[in-house]
């Protein structure tokens, strides 16, 4: 996992619960997690590549992204791993290289493509089977960040900062 230098996910049931909130004047809503936020931020410090890959189209991704500074953002996406495929070349890098977090039957192909694939632990069972890591912590929940220290632990020089005494 230390070979990782472009980090994807998904954005509904992984950065979100996978709700999907409308208020009475149509307004929608998404609830992210903080943490999962700071995640993102440790591994672009780190020099990672950060990139949202979602079928979905709204503007509060959008927002999300441009607050992460996140510089991949791809929206309305129905083939996903042509668009990892197409980030990979583009930073000149293998899909060996790029770890992908999804959680449903959209995320398949491009988690088996990829070098190192997860999922939330409430992805969708057929995800949880295909997957080379299920985070404990679900979507929304934690899973991102999880992931995110897994990787950066794995990079060499990167000391554990968990550990308890």
């Amino acid at each position: 996992m230390q070979e990782i230098r472009l980090f994807a996910t998904d954005v509904d049931g992984v950065l979100t619960d996978a709700g999907m909130y409308y208020s009475e004047s149509g307004d929608e809503w998404k609830k992210f997690n903080t943490r999962d936020g700071m995640g993102i931020k440790l591994l672009q410090k780190a020099g990672l590549i950060t990139a949202i890959v979602t079928q979905e189209r709204t503007r509060l991704v959008a927002r999300r992204a441009e607050k992460l500074a996140i510089p991949e953002l791809h929206q309305g996406v129905m083939d996903k791993l042509s668009v990892i495929r197409d980030m990979a070349t583009r930073h000149g890098l293998s899909l060996r290289e790029v770890a992908y977090i999804g959680d449903d039957v959209n995320d398949i192909e491009a988690l088996q493509a990829v070098g190192f694939s997860a999922a939330p632990a409430d992805g969708l069972p057929q995800v949880l089977k295909v997957v080379d890591y299920v985070c404990r912590q679900k979507g929304g929940e934690g899973a991102v960040r999880e992931l995110a220290e897994m990787i950066l632990l794995a990079r060499p020089g990167t000391k554990n900062t968990n550990k308890t005494h």
